[in-house]
């Protein structure tokens, strides 16, 4: 079951990559390495987890696949060394005056594990976004999950960004999440979560580049999500440009 899950990753990246050289897209490969797995405020896995993945951007298109693999066992609800999440993402970005649009359909599929799997499901979204000064990026994103939740989420966020003489990038963020009755875990609708971020980047070259990142995200209403187990998680990633 490892392998097989495994070669399907690489098969997938494989073809992406060499779609992206035939057709002169841009490809890039990357791999994080991260403390925990926290999505919407929401720990779904409290230790450690890998996350490979590979974006293919041609024109205003986009395509991503992106895993997570669980090294730990989570007090043994997930399957220590398989992935049990796969997600297939589709965009297509334009520019509306100042404000950048982007839409986009997400696949979410759950492998089947020893200790269980989940319904894969499907949401679209649409972001708008705009850049008030130099450095500065603020806006919304509206996502509907139109198969097993069936309902909406939506996250404000805004984000500072700089890069010093030594080629070090800095980026700072601070998102909020609001979920519908339906998309709340603890079944009531309101502000779900916080988030607060900090990033660093590094070019080793035109083609490699390293990451940090460290983050604190926190229930906002317990009512919408209950106290989670995670609140700081972080991690360290390398990337690949084709």
């Amino acid at each position: 079951m490892k392998l097989r899950k495994t070669m399907i990753m690489i098969f997938l990246a494989v073809v992406l990559m060499s779609t992206g050289s035939a057709f002169g897209a841009d490809v890039t490969a990357a791999v994080d390495v991260s403390s925990a797995y926290v999505w919407r405020g929401i720990t779904f896995n409290d230790g450690v987890v890998v996350q490979p993945s590979v974006d293919v951007a041609a024109g205003n298109f986009g395509f991503n696949v992106w895993g997570n693999l669980d090294v730990d066992d989570y007090d043994d609800a997930l399957d220590s060394g398989e992935f049990s999440e796969v997600d297939l993402t589709l965009t297509y970005a334009i520019e509306a005056g100042p404000v950048g649009l982007t839409a986009g359909y997400i696949e979410y599929l759950f492998p089947t594990t020893d200790v269980g799997g989940a319904e894969g499901t499907r949401e679209v979204f649409l972001d708008a976004s705009i850049e008030p000064a130099d450095g500065i990026s603020t806006g919304i994103t509206g996502y509907y999950d139109f198969d097993e939740v069936d309902d909406y989420y939506l996250n404000a966020y805004l984000g500072y960004g700089m890069s010093l003489d030594s080629g070090l990038g800095i980026d700072l963020g601070a998102a909020i999440g609001y979920a519908g009755e339906d998309a709340a875990p603890g079944g009531e609708s309101g502000f779900q979560e916080y988030t607060l971020t900090l990033g660093l980047g590094y070019e080793i070259n035109d083609m490699v580049s390293v990451s940090a990142t460290l983050g604190y995200t926190d229930a906002i209403d317990d009512d919408v999500l209950p106290e989670q187990d995670t609140d700081v998680f972080g991690g360290a990633g390398i990337a690949f440009a084709f």
